[in-house]
Parts: C-alpha cells; sequence; structure tokens
C-alpha cells in the first residue's frame, strides 16, 4: 500500500485505540472518528494522528479530506444488554453507520481496504463446538442481529461493487484499558470483599486478549478481497468463567474462591469455542495466554485504582 492513511471508527473505544497504536506502529498515519473526548496527548500516545469526535457518517468521513487506503471500522454498539434496553439505539450505531462507511468507500475510495470487526454474537446458540465460520448463523439477542446485517453489508458491498472486504467476528475480547464486561466488574467485587457472581461459573468463553485482536485484524487486512473472507477472533480454547474468576481472586489476594448464584444473563450462550483455522493459515497466532493476559490485567486494574 502506497497510501498510507488509515481510519479507525469508534478509535476512542478500547478495541479502536488497541488498533490505532497497532497501526501506528506499522507506520501508518492513524486517523479517528468516532464518539468520545480526549486530550492530545493521550490521542497521540495511542498513534491516532488527527481526532474527528461525532457520529459516523458519510459527511463526517469526507471531512476528514483524505482518502485512506484502508479503513477498519471498530465504532457501534457493544453490548448485548444494550440492545436488549435500547434496540433501535443498537441498530442505528452498528448497522447505520456500517452504511455510511460503505457508501463512503464505494464512491470516494473503492480501491481502499475494509476490515469490519463483527462479533461471535451473530452465532447465538450453537451445540458443536468448537464454532467454524461456517455455522448457521442464529443470533440470540438484538445486538447479534445487528453485527450479522452489517455483516451481510458488507459482504454485498464487496460482492456488488468490487470492494476490498474482511470481516473478523471477535469472541471474548479483555485487556487492560476494559472498564466494562466480565474482568472489570469481577475486580471490582473482589476488590470490595464479595464472592458471589452471575451464571454457574460453567459458562466457557474463548479469551482473547485486545492486541492480539488488533494484530489480526491487521492480517484480516492483509487479505481483504471482493470475495470478503470472514475469519473468526478467538484464541481457539475455551475456559470457563469459574476458571478465570477463580484466578483473579489469586492474582488479587484473595485466599477464597467466588460463588455463583445460577442466574444467567437474557441472550447469553453458555459455551463458545472458536474454530481459528482460517487465521492460522494466515500465519496469525495469538501471544498472549489467559493467564499471563489475566496478570497483565490485574496489574492495570491496580494501578487505575490507586495510581500512586
Amino acid at each position: 500500500m502506497t497510501n498510507k492513511i488509515a481510519v479507525v471508527t469508534g478509535a476512542h473505544g478500547t478495541v479502536g485505540r488497541h488498533v490505532a497504536l497497532s497501526l501506528a506502529e506499522q507506520s501508518w498515519q492513524v486517523v479517528g472518528l468516532g464518539h468520545g473526548d480526549w486530550d492530545v496527548e493521550e490521542q497521540l500516545a495511542w498513534g491516532v494522528s488527527c481526532w474527528y469526535g461525532g457520529d459516523v457518517s458519510i459527511e463526517a468521513l469526507r471531512a476528514i479530506n483524505a482518502k485512506p487506503a484502508l479503513i477498519i471500522h471498530c465504532a457501534g454498539s457493544g453490548a448485548v444488554s444494550t440492545s436488549l434496553t435500547e434496540p433501535y439505539s443498537d441498530f442505528q450505531r452498528t448497522v447505520s453507520t456500517t452504511t455510511a462507511v460503505l457508501e463512503f468507500l464505494r464512491i470516494d475510495c473503492p480501491e481502499a481496504k475494509l476490515v469490519y470487526p463483527s462479533s461471535a454474537a451473530v452465532y447465538g446458540v450453537l451445540e458443536n463446538l468448537p464454532i467454524s465460520v461456517n455455522s448457521q448463523l442464529r443470533p440470540a439477542s438484538p445486538y447479534g442481529v445487528h453485527k450479522k446485517i452489517a455483516e451481510e453489508l458488507v459482504a454485498e458491498y464487496a460482492r456488488f461493487f468490487g470492494l476490498n472486504c474482511a470481516i473478523v467476528r471477535l469472541f471474548s475480547i479483555y485487556g487492560e484499558e476494559f472498564r466494562k464486561q466480565l474482568l472489570w466488574d469481577a475486580c471490582l467485587r473482589i476488590s470490595a470483599n464479595k464472592s458471589v457472581f452471575f451464571g454457574t461459573g460453567d459458562e466457557t468463553r474463548d479469551w482473547l486478549h485486545v492486541s492480539d485482536a488488533a494484530s489480526l485484524l491487521m492480517v484480516a487486512a492483509n487479505n481483504a478481497s471482493p470475495s470478503c473472507p470472514i475469519m473468526n477472533g478467538g484464541f481457539g480454547t475455551s475456559v470457563s468463567v469459574r476458571d478465570i474468576v477463580s484466578e483473579l481472586f489469586s492474582l488479587m489476594g484473595r485466599s477464597d474462591l467466588p460463588s455463583f448464584c445460577g442466574t444467567q444473563r437474557p441472550g447469553d450462550p453458555l459455551h463458545y469455542h472458536a474454530d481459528m483455522q482460517g487465521a492460522f493459515a494466515c500465519g496469525w497466532q495469538p501471544k498472549i495466554t489467559w493467564k499471563i493476559g489475566l496478570a497483565r490485567y490485574v496489574s492495570w486494574f491496580k494501578q487505575v485504582q490507586d495510581p500512586k
């Protein structure tokens, strides 16, 4: 690629900022677009040379006044729970923004590559594990349905307009800077000397550190084409929530073990395990095991809780 400008939508988000940093480390000039406020020092520290705050729209993309060679569309809704309480907003944030990016690509920079970080939520509840990209899609939440629609739009534009696209279905992404989801909530509860958690503890997830997710999105960019390849984004192993929380107890200095109330959240499948053959065939390998990743997360958590 001769033009080294990359646009990262949602660059202020946790996945987006790690993607931006990974791109900057590979000598890309990264332009960020989306919601969130940060000072110039923090923005530059995450590799974002220019930041445009606001909704992701064709007008906003054109206001950047540059034709990128790569767009990684990280903007969109980020929680199953929100999609159940605010489905219209979830649709707008996921589907409408994706349509805007695709139209911008089609009209203004058809030679550019697009990577869409989707979600394993498109699969829904499946019994056959590990989950293949060819598995039937039966999303169990509006969040998953909207991600599925966005995927279909990306594949449609790639097919009919010859755009170079790729999709990565991210599984359980975690890591430093995540101030939501299981690890953050668990660390807060452990710090408060609480021991009871949602679910049964036997739920399994395929955990991928956010820096490994960013590197996989770079690999997907290299393979983007009108055939719109789809990859899973996991580590390729499943780990129970009980094992994750128990490890957090140990890392946080607790000598007891967690217990689980048995209550499960609507729209959350019991088990996820990614078939990673597609990514591995492209030469990608994750580097951070879940235990190393948890140790890094707890170290970061302690620092932000007590920055002295």
